[in-house]
Parts: structure tokens; sequence; C-alpha cells
């Protein structure tokens, strides 16, 4: 009789005891939703991407809906991996010749899609959302986007873009006239009056660019490469190694840090109007902040390339470090190694390009110019930094410098002497 009434009674408690519960985690629950936000940056991508996506309201405002990749697409990418299609990524930083270089792959031929920065779109949208990019955050992001478009995946970026394309259909495509691949007459649409394209078709009259059209087009190509500048860390890229859809082939553009910022002092001169007054005697001191980001990037560029030598499993065969100074002297010989690396053929229309390209006037190598005399670029800046703000790159670029083999000036007798090569014979393998 006891246990006739005892488990009735246990189970009522039990009853209790759970609904008590209940109620507790729907008052913790609404409290939650009463507390206010705070003002942290975010810390993760979601975060970010929640904020980026609030900021975006206008989506469902002017009733777009965003771009839906076929499922048979990667059906089909799976095809064009059996058929040898290659999916390059070129990663650098900014002043390195990488537009430049970039031509290599961009000027391959009706085989090659080629994009130009798109990476651009979602570092200015992160940067608007936030009020700076979150390096973490960033990092993710800009892995997701590089993997959709190796895909012909136009989608996430399309949510980066602004304005926000309409029916997939932007004038606003950052560079889109650096990409022959964009300018093609299958990708051409009609000239809308009235709508201003400040990166339109050099080649062709063409309309705003349908990122619809573009995918199809990047999926009938046979092989498909991406230029960045805004990629830190290689070791974030790891997912696209391991993606069975693609066949990535990662290319690290380095150049000696002094050549970099004597490039960005004659680029963004007003940015850099102390360093100059500074290193001429004046009285105004040089920027830390300046100097620190010139430090951190330089240990990021060092970090990087020590991971892609070293070669783990996931990066075997498919990373490779190449120094500017060595293709600007050396370019058909570089380019070859560069082509066998991937595994693409180096055509005649590529190996004309660079032949045309490396022997230019100086009326034409302009500061943002493709077209170089290749062998002159290369020196030419030992004669625009000054002597003491090479010395602050040696100082806190070191290690980065040695890492690549750039010697050290004692002098500004040194520096201006164009009989002593400040480049070591160096080999980096990459097979």
């Amino acid at each position: 009789m006891k246990i006739k009434y005892t488990l009735p009674i246990v189970f009522f408690m039990a009853l209790v005891i759970i609904e008590k519960e209940n109620n507790i985690i729907s008052r913790v629950s609404d409290k939650l939703k009463q507390t206010p936000q705070t003002s942290q940056q975010p810390s993760s991508l979601s975060n970010v991407l929640l904020k980026h996506s609030s900021f975006r309201l206008s989506i469902s405002k002017r009733n777009v809906t965003l771009m839906k990749p076929r499922v048979e697409d990667y059906s089909e990418h799976r095809g064009a991996l059996r058929r040898g299609r290659k999916h390059i990524l070129l990663l650098t930083t900014t002043r390195t010749g990488s537009s430049f270089v970039g031509e290599f792959f961009n000027q391959q031929g009706e085989n090659m899609f080629y994009l130009f920065e798109p990476l651009w779109h979602v570092e200015k949208m992160l940067t608007l959302d936030t009020g700076g990019t979150n390096a973490t955050a960033a990092a993710k992001a800009y892995r997701d986007v590089l993997q959709k478009l190796l895909l012909c995946d136009f989608s996430l970026l399309e949510t980066f873009i602004d304005p926000l394309p309409v029916d997939h259909i932007t004038p606003a495509l950052f560079r889109r006239e650096s990409s022959s691949s964009l300018c093609e007459k299958s990708v051409c649409s009609p000239v809308v009056k009235g709508v201003f394209e400040r990166y339109h078709c050099k080649t062709r009259r063409c309309g705003p660019l349908n990122l619809t059209t573009a995918s199809e087009s990047c999926l009938k190509k046979e092989h498909i490469a991406i230029k960045s500048v805004r990629v830190r860390q290689l070791e974030t890229l790891r997912p696209l190694a391991e993606d069975t859809r693609l066949d990535v082939k990662f290319i690290q553009l380095v150049r000696d840090p002094r050549a970099i910022l004597a490039s960005r002092m004659v680029a963004f001169a007003a940015k850099y109007k102390n360093w100059k007054e500074w290193a001429m005697g004046g009285n105004v001191p040089i920027d830390d902040d300046e100097v620190r980001k010139l430090k951190g990037n330089c240990d990021n560029i060092k970090m990087s390339a020590e991971f892609g030598l070293r070669q783990p499993f996931w990066l075997r065969r498919r990373y490779m470090l190449v120094r500017y100074e060595d293709i600007a002297r050396f370019p058909m010989k570089k380019a070859t190694e560069m082509y066998k690396f991937t595994g693409i053929p180096f055509t005649p229309q590529v190996k004309s390009w660079i032949l045309k390209n490396t022997q230019a006037s100086k009326e034409t190598s302009g500061v943002y110019s493709t077209q170089k005399n290749s062998s002159e670029q290369v020196e030419k800046w030992r004669f625009k930094l000054p002597f003491k703000i090479a010395q602050v790159v040696q100082r806190v670029c070191g290690p980065t410098m040695k890492l690549f083999g750039y010697k050290f000036v004692s002098s500004e007798e040194m520096l201006t002497d164009k009989s002593i090569s400040l480049i070591e014979d160096k080999v980096f393998s990459f097979l």
C-alpha cells in the first residue's frame, strides 16, 4: 500500500519541480531580452554578420532576392576538377606589385576567370558596420567569400556590395575593368542611360555587371584566379584546401618592406607628410601608430610565410613563395615557374604580354600601372626613401627581411650605391 501511494506522490512532486524550473528559465530569458546590448566590438563572425545583416535591412525593403547557387553547380565543379580545373589565390599586401603579377593570370586567355580584389567590398562593409575591422571576424568573412567565389558563387559577395545590387545587377563592383573575364562579350550587358559605373570596362562599352551572368561565365572557364591583399594569415584558409570541390594553389607574393613603404609614401603622400619632414630634420615626430602598423604588417607577412614554408600536410604542393624582386628581374623565368606550380598552360598570350609590359617607358609606368620597366623598378625605391626611414623599417621589420633575403644598409651611401645588391640569392622550395 505504501508503494501504491508513494509512486503517484513522487511523480506529482517531479512535475512541480519541473514546472518551477521552466518558470525560472522563462523569467531569466525575458530578463535577457530586456537587457540592453553593450557597445563592445563584435568578437566573432556571427556577431559581425548579425550587425552586417541589420545594416542591410534594405534587402527586404527593396524586395531583393539574393542569388541562390544551383545544386548542380557543385557537381559541375567536381566534374571540372576531373578535367583539370585549378583555383589560384595570389595573396600579398598593398604596394607589392601584385596588380602587375596578377596580370600574369588575367592575360592567360579565355580559359581563365580572374577577379581583382573582390574582398575590398567585404573590408569596406565590415569597417562601416563595426567602426573598425575585427581581425578574427574579418578573416572568417574573407575565407567564406573566397570559398564561394572559387565555386563561381557570387551570392555572399553580393551582400557586401554597396549599394546593394538590384536583381543581381551592380554598377559598383570594385575595379571591374581590371578583370578581363568581367568585360568579355558574354558578360557585357547593354549600356543603361544615366547609370554611372566608376570602374567601367575599357575594352568595350558595357552596362552594369550582372552577377548571375558573371557566375555562369565563371562556371564555363577551365581555371579561376583571385588576387587579394587582405588575407593576413594563410592558416585561416585551410578549409579551402580541404574542400573536395576545389584544387587550390596559394601563391604568396612578398617584397622588401623598405620598397613597400617607399611606394606607399608616393601613393599616399599626405598620410606620410610627417615622415618626410622628420627625415629632413623636422621637429614633427613619426606617428607611433604608423610604426606599430608597419611592424604588425611585417610580422603578419613573416608568420604567414613561415607557416607556408613549413608545408603542413594540407599545404603540401599547394604553396609557393615568390619575391617581387625576382619577378621584376627575371619575369619570364618566374612566370614559367608559377605556371608550372599551378599546373596551368603558360600560353603565348601571357608570354607576349610579359615581353611587352616589362619594358615599358617612363611615361606609362605610373603609380597604379601594370606596365613596368621591371628591372628598373627593383632599384627605384633606393633613391626615394630617406636613409633615416630605411633604418626605422630595418629596426621593426628586421626578422621579416632576413627571412626573405633582403640585406640591411648601414649608411646612405650604401643605400644609393647600385653596385651593391640588397637582394640575396635565395631559393624557396615549393615542389
